[in-house]
C-alpha cells in the first residue's frame, strides 16, 4: 500500500513549526503553537467542544481496538474520579509476540533519518491537538483534574513538552553530520582520505511508565524523546489513567502507518489488575529505554535494578517556600493560596513546607508574626475557594484514596490553622474534594521533622517556624540534599537572603522562583522556556527537557571507507 503521506508533504506542513521550536529553545521566549483556550478549537478538522466530548462519550464502555500484534485478552477497569467507571477495554499483549514486532520496523524507522523522524512526531501532535477536547475529557476522569485544567495541561501543555523534546532530539541528531570528507596530509606522500559515514542508532525498545496524575504531560517527553530519535516506544499506563496514553498510541501508530512505517513503533501494554507488568517489563533485556513518573520507591528500584536501560526518572520531593519578607504582602497571599489550591495540591510541583521566621517578617502592610502570616494565608486559600463553583474548578477531584488517607491523618501531625472542608460538586456527586489543609510546625522540635522532612502528597501544607532566615536556608538546603524538590521559591526584599538561597539553589541543584506575586505560579512551567525538574537532586534524575534528557537515546555509529 502506497503511503498516504510522503517526506515531502509532511516536511513542507511541519518543518516551519520545527525550526521555531529550535529557535525557541535557543531564546527561551514564549512560544506556543497550541491555542490554550476552549474556543480555538472546532475548525480546521480540529474537535468543537461538543464534538470532543461526543467522542469521549462514544468511547465509554467500548473496546479500543488498537491492531496490535500478540493480543491475548483485553484489559480496564477505570473509574473516573468524578465517579462513573469508564467501562473501556484495551489489549493485553503476549509481551513475547508484542517486542519482536515492534523491532521489526527499527531499521526503516533509523535509515529515515533525523528530520523525517522528527516531522512524523509533530504530525503526531498535530493531529492529537485537534482532538484536544477529547483528551481533555479523557485526562480529567482519569487524572480527577478539573476541565479547564485537563484541557491546557492535558492538551496544549502536554503537546508544548512533546514538541520541546522533538526539538532537543533533533538538536543532538543534527550536531553531527550525515557524511564527512576527512583528508589528512602526509607530506610528499599522497593524502590520506577516507569518506566517513554517521548514523544516530536507537538504542532499542523504550518504555514509558505513566503516571496517574498528569499522564500527558509527564508521558510524551519521554515518549517523543525516545521516538525522535529511532527508538519504538512501548507505553504502560497507569492503570487508573489508560485512556489518554491508549488515544495517544492510537494516534501514534495511524500517522506511522500514513507515513509509511511499521505503525508497531509505537503499541500500548495494558494490564490486568493487581499485574503489576512495569517491574517484569523493565528488566528485560529488549528494553533500552525507561522514563518513569511516580513514587521515589519504584523509581529508585528501577534506578537500581533495571541495568540494562537508560532509566529517567521523575520521583517525589518536599517543595519549599521561604518567607522572609515581602513588599506585596497581599500579591504573595493571592500567589501562595493559589499555588496551594490548584488540583488539590496533586501536581508534584505543589509547595510543602513554608518556612517562616518564628519572630514574624517584614512587609508592606507592616511586621507580621508568624501566627499573622499563617493566618492570613488560611484566609486567603478559604476566600478564593469560598465559592464553591470556583473552587471545584480549581480544587478537581483526589485522584485516588490514598490521598484522601494522608490528607485526613495529616491533621494529626500538628496545630491545624486551616482544616480542610468537603465540596460537594452537583455535576458529579461521587466526586471527592477537598480545600488545603495548613498545619502549623515547630522547625526546631525533632519530632516534627517526620512530618515536614517527607512528602505528603496532596493538598497539606506544612507552615514550619524557623529562628532565622539563616536557619530557613539551611533548612531549604537540607531539604533538598536530602529528600529533593522539583520547585523552591521565596520571598525576600534582602538582597543577602535572596543571595543566599539563589547559592543554595544553585548548590543543591533546585529550580527556583522569587518573588512571585502575579499571574505565574511556583508549580506552573513553560515548555520551551522553563526546565521541569533539574536532574540534580534526589527528586528526579533529569529535567524536562534538556540536552541530557534526549542525547544518550541514541549512539552515533561510524563507518569509513577510503576515498
Amino acid at each position: 500500500m502506497a503511503a498516504a503521506l510522503t517526506a515531502h508533504q509532511l516536511i513542507d506542513k511541519h518543518r516551519p513549526t520545527l525550526d521555531q521550536a529550535l529557535e525557541t529553545i535557543r531564546t527561551r521566549a514564549y512560544w506556543s503553537p497550541h491555542p490554550e483556550h476552549p474556543k480555538a478549537y472546532g475548525e480546521n478538522g480540529s474537535l468543537s467542544a461538543a464534538e470532543g466530548k461526543a467522542a469521549f462519550d462514544a468511547l465509554l464502555g467500548s473496546r479500543m481496538d488498537l491492531g496490535q500484534p500478540g493480543t491475548d485478552d483485553w484489559a480496564g477497569g477505570e473509574v473516573s474520579p468524578y465517579g462513573p467507571a469508564l467501562g473501556i477495554t484495551y489489549p493485553h499483549a503476549d509481551i513475547e509476540v508484542l517486542l519482536p514486532a515492534m523491532r521489526a520496523g527499527m531499521r526503516a524507522w533509523r535509515d529515515a533519518g533525523a528530520e523525517m523522524r522528527a516531522v512524523t512526531c509533530l504530525e503526531i501532535l498535530a493531529r492529537i491537538s485537534a482532538r484536544t477536547h477529547e483528551f481533555a475529557h479523557a485526562v480529567m476522569h482519569t487524572s480527577g483534574q478539573a476541565f479547564m485544567m485537563a484541557f491546557q495541561a492535558g492538551g496544549p501543555h502536554a503537546q508544548d513538552r512533546g514538541l520541546e523534546a522533538v526539538a532537543y532530539a533533533y538538536v543532538e541528531q543534527a550536531r553531527t553530520p550525515d557524511t564527512a570528507e576527512w583528508t589528512k596530509p602526509q607530506g610528499k606522500r599522497d593524502p590520506l582520505a577516507l569518506n566517513k559515514q554517521f548514523t544516530a542508532v536507537p538504542r532499542g525498545i523504550a518504555l514509558v511508565i505513566g503516571c496517574n496524575t498528569f499522564p500527558t504531560w509527564n508521558g510524551y517527553p519521554g515518549l517523543f524523546a525516545s521516538l525522535a530519535t529511532g527508538n519504538p516506544v512501548l507505553v504502560k499506563p497507569h492503570p487508573r489513567a489508560v485512556l489518554p496514553l491508549a488515544l495517544t498510541v492510537q494516534v501514534a501508530r495511524e500517522v506511522l502507518a500514513e507515513a509509511g512505517f511499521d505503525p508497531n513503533l509505537v503499541a500500548l501494554a495494558a494490564e490486568r489488575p493487581g499485574e503489576g507488568i512495569a517491574k517484569a517489563l523493565a528488566v528485560r533485556p529488549e528494553i533500552k529505554i525507561i522514563d518513569y513518573t511516580g513514587s521515589t520507591a519504584f523509581g529508585e528500584w528501577l534506578e537500581a535494578n533495571a541495568r540494562q536501560a537508560q532509566v529517567y526518572t521523575e520521583k517525589a520531593g518536599v517543595n519549599t517556600i521561604v518567607v522572609e519578607s515581602t513588599d506585596n504582602y497581599q500579591g504573595m497571599l493571592a500567589n501562595l493560596a493559589f499555588s496551594l489550591s490548584l488540583y488539590s495540591g496533586q501536581m508534584c510541583t505543589t509547595p510543602q513546607n513554608l518556612l517562616i521566621p518564628r519572630d514574624g517578617i517584614a512587609t508592606d502592610a507592616g511586621h507580621k508574626t508568624f501566627d499573622e502570616v499563617v493566618a492570613d494565608l488560611a484566609a486567603a486559600v478559604s476566600g478564593l475557594l469560598g465559592d464553591d463553583a470556583r473552587a471545584n474548578a480549581l480544587l478537581g477531584a483526589l485522584v485516588n484514596p490514598d490521598v484522601k488517607a494522608r490528607l485526613d491523618a495529616a491533621s494529626g501531625l500538628g496545630e491545624v490553622t486551616l482544616p480542610s472542608r468537603e465540596i460537594s460538586n452537583p455535576e458529579f456527586p461521587d466526586a471527592v474534594v477537598r480545600t488545603p489543609l495548613i498545619v502549623k510546625l515547630d522547625g526546631a522540635k525533632p519530632d516534627a521533622e517526620a512530618a515536614y522532612l517527607s512528602e505528603c502528597f496532596g493538598p497539606v501544607s506544612f507552615a514550619v517556624a524557623v529562628d532565622s532566615a539563616a536557619d530557613a536556608v539551611e533548612l531549604l538546603r537540607r531539604t533538598v540534599r536530602d529528600k529533593g524538590a522539583m520547585t523552591v521559591g521565596a520571598y525576600t526584599t534582602s538582597d543577602e537572603v535572596a543571595e543566599a538561597i539563589e547559592e543554595a539553589c544553585l548548590e543543591e541543584c533546585a529550580q527556583l522562583s522569587l518573588n512571585l506575586t502575579g499571574g505565574v505560579y511556583v508549580n506552573q512551567t513553560a515548555a520551551f522556556s522553563d526546565f521541569h525538574g533539574s536532574g540534580g537532586n534526589p527528586a528526579a534524575n533529569s529535567a524536562l527537557c534538556d540536552g541530557a534528557f534526549v542525547a544518550n537515546r541514541f549512539r552515533v555509529v561510524e563507518v569509513r571507507r577510503e576515498a
